[in-house]
């Protein structure tokens, strides 16, 4: 509930570092920061059922369409890790992000799909877009003060002499993964709001 709340209003989070005990990262169990699989996963399986509702209130549910809106989704966010781990090699930052944390913090934007897809069933198209808007930059901010928190901190342990591009680099990719998302839930979600 508490990482719910956290990437609903992150606003008020202060300490965004991801506690450790001897030498590994704490289980998100015990730790609001470590990313997890969990809610994204839950959230992926929601945001299939919900689209499907969507899409029966409209007269338009067909297990089709409901294979295309699950197989789209799942391809988008596994392309966004692809291209983000193929950025974070290209810029060489050593940290202790796994495809998992990233596989993570792309999933969370389901939630978001969710809050935007109900808001839009309830209240209409005002309703969807007033929920993408909150829902869009709170995950971005989110994952710019999660991942800026594991990217950067490579940066500390590296030789500070030379290393302004490339750390100019780093902080690209994270702004350029937060303004990724608003985008993807957006196509995700437009043609099941009418």
């Amino acid at each position: 509930m508490k990482k719910l709340l956290l990437l609903l209003f992150p606003y008020t989070h202060q300490d965004w570092e991801v506690r450790y005990h001897r030498d590994s990262p704490l289980t998100p169990r015990h730790d609001v920061n470590a990313p997890d699989l969990y809610i994204p996963s839950m959230a992926f399986i929601t945001y299939i059922l919900l689209a499907g509702m969507a899409l029966g209130i409209q007269q338009r549910f067909s297990p089709e369409v409901l294979g295309v809106c699950a197989s789209s989704a799942l391809v988008w966010v596994v392309l966004e890790v692809l291209v983000l781990l193929l950025c974070l090699y290209l810029v060489t930052v050593h940290s202790d992000l796994s495809t998992f944390d990233l596989l993570a913090y792309s999933g969370y934007k389901y939630v978001c799909m969710i809050l935007s897809l109900l808001s839009g069933l309830v209240f209409g198209s005002d309703g969807y877009y007033v929920a993408l808007s909150w829902t869009s930059c709170a995950l971005m901010f989110f994952i710019v003060r999660s991942l800026r928190m594991k990217i950067l901190s490579s940066v500390s342990t590296e030789s500070m002499g030379g290393h302004n591009h490339r750390n100019r680099l780093r902080m690209y990719i994270t702004v350029a993964t937060a303004a990724f998302q608003p985008v993807i839930i957006y196509w995700l979600t437009h043609h099941l709001i009418r």
